[in-house]
Order: structure tokens, then C-alpha cells, then sequence
């Protein structure tokens, strides 16, 4: 879906441009936008890896500054996030355990994952629908284990427009302040840009540290059973003394 040419000339010679590397992206957005938002949502919430929460958000940044309809953007990323997750309800209620063990691991779900999220999903299938969107590999997941769990699909689609409204309405408001604020924003960015650097690589290294110290223990733990069943060179000792002392027995008696 593209703007009317004489509607998009209006737009960009009114609305503010895009500072730093977002520039290049401005002819693409302007074109094909709205295409983008429905394309890239409902194949991230199809089971299928794409960039569609980067893409919502860039599409709200470049309707903050003016470029694209907010309420378009809003509406169609709605509507793509909604039939994506329905759709993966389908494939899971059809075909789901079948399509898990072919072609899940190409999608980061692995069978041994599949048996802990239905495990989980039959407790907590509602919040997790509700919540799913906004964590990475539960996104693009979420209606496919539904569907093989065996989720009923009127409750399904409950908390599927339920997630669908929250996630895309904060995405949605964050990139539209953003975009109308672009300036300022770009400014501060660029201004803080080393102490978030700095910031990060202290989080990257504290997560690698306390996954370093997962395994350690983990090993631990698995070689204390090991430890506890050899005995100790005194228990060997013992052992290997007492068939001497048997003997003596015998012979005195």
C-alpha cells in the first residue's frame, strides 16, 4: 500500500526528515510502509523469524515525523498481528506436533522445547497468549503451541486480540513520540551514545559471567554422586584387609 504521489510530495516537503542512518530508510517507508508493517507483523507472529516489531516501530517513528498515517499504521499492524497468530493457531491445531518435529528447528522450537511450553501453556495458555508478543521466540510461537496444545479457539482469539492491542499500541505510542520528537531524541542519543555502550557492555558481560557460573555448578553437581560413590583410599584399605583377616579365622579355628 503506497501514498497517492501528489499526497506523498505534500508530506515530504512538510514533515521533518529523518536524522543519521533512519534517512536511508525515509524512500522505503515512504513507498512501501504500510506494505512493510503487514508483511514483516504477520510473519512475526506466523512462527516465522522477521523483524516485524522493529519494522511497527520504525513505521511509528516515520508517522510521528509526519510521513505516514499513525492511525493507518496502528489499524494494519493490528489487523497483520492478529491474523498471523490465528494463523499459526491453525497450523499447530492441524498439524502442529507433526510440523514441530520436521521443521521446528529452523524456527529456534525444538521438540524438547515444544514438551516444556505445553507443559507451561496448559497452566498459563491465556496469560502467555496475552503476554507472548513481547518476548522474542514466544512472539512468533505463541498460537502455534496453542494450537497443538489444543487451545479452544473462540478462548484463543480472546487473548490473541487482547496481546495484539497492548503490543502493538505500546510499540505504536513509543515510535510515534519518538518520531514527533525525532530531534531531540537523535540529539540525546548521539549525546549519551557511549555511556549506553558502556552500559551494555557491562550487562553482556555480567550475563556471560553468571552463565559461566550456571555450568560451573551445574558440573558440580554432577560430579558429586560420582565422588560419593568411590570410596576412600582408607575404605579401600579396609576392603582389602578383610579377606586376610577371614583367613586367619579359618585357620584358627
Amino acid at each position: 500500500m503506497s501514498l497517492p504521489p501528489w499526497t506523498a510530495r505534500f508530506l515530504a516537503e512538510t514533515a521533518p526528515e529523518l536524522p543519521g542512518p533512519l534517512a536511508a530508510l525515509a524512500p522505503l517507508l515512504q513507498q512501501y510502509g504500510y506494505a512493510l508493517v503487514a508483511l514483516f507483523v504477520l510473519l512475526d507472529n506466523c512462527a516465522v523469524p522477521a523483524p516485524g516489531q522493529t519494522v511497527l516501530v520504525l513505521a511509528a517513528v516515520y508517522a510521528g515525523t509526519g510521513h505516514l498515517n499513525f492511525a493507518a499504521v496502528v489499524v494494519i499492524a493490528f489487523t497483520a498481528a492478529v491474523l498471523g497468530n490465528t494463523l499459526g493457531h491453525l497450523i499447530g491445531a492441524t498439524g502442529g506436533r507433526a510440523f514441530v518435529h520436521r521443521w521446528g528447528r529452523y524456527v529456534l522450537l525444538t521438540p524438547e522445547r515444544a514438551a516444556r511450553a505445553e507443559v507451561f501453556f496448559a497452566r498459563h495458555g491465556g496469560k502467555v497468549v496475552t503476554v507472548a508478543r513481547f518476548v522474542d521466540g514466544l512472539r512468533q510461537t505463541s498460537g502455534l503451541i496453542a494450537g497443538t496444545t489444543g487451545m479452544p479457539w473462540a478462548r484463543f482469539q480472546v487473548f490473541n486480540v487482547l496481546g495484539a492491542a497492548l503490543w502493538v499500541g505500546v510499540w505504536a505510542t513509543f515510535g510515534y513520540v519518538a518520531g514527533a520528537n525525532i530531534g531531540s531524541v537523535w540529539r540525546t542519543a548521539l549525546r549519551y551514545q557511549l555511556w549506553l555502550l558502556i552500559a551494555l557492555g557491562v550487562l553482556v558481560a555480567a550475563l556471560a559471567v553468571r552463565q559461566l557460573l550456571r555450568r560451573r555448578r551445574r558440573r558440580g553437581r554432577g560430579s558429586e554422586p560420582k565422588q560419593a560413590q568411590e570410596p576412600k583410599p582408607e575404605q579401600k584399605q579396609e576392603r582389602e584387609q578383610e579377606p586376610e583377616h577371614e583367613g586367619e579365622r579359618s585357620e584358627d579355628s
